[in-house]
């Protein structure tokens, strides 16, 4: 299992959210990714787009205006 960490931010809505999608597009399933934003939209897009596909959002924290999500990556084949 590898967890890959990407950091938005400085991005602003949608390039969180796309790069999340990109990156989940590469990873095998079981792998983790943790995005790190500072987009307050970030809170809302993210899990609002787990909730449509096979990823897991495992955790989802702000703090000092840091948005961070875990997600696990599902199985889509």
């Amino acid at each position: 299992m590898n967890t890959i960490t990407i950091d938005t931010c400085g991005m602003r809505c949608p390039m969180p959210l796309l790069k999340t999608k990109l990156q989940l597009n590469e990873m095998k399933p079981g792998d983790q990714l943790e995005v790190v934003s500072d987009d307050p939209g970030s809170a809302r897009d993210i899990p609002a787009y787990l909730n449509l596909t096979v990823h897991e959002l495992e955790q989802a924290d702000e703090s000092e205006g840091l948005f961070r999500f875990l997600i696990r990556c599902g199985d889509s084949h």
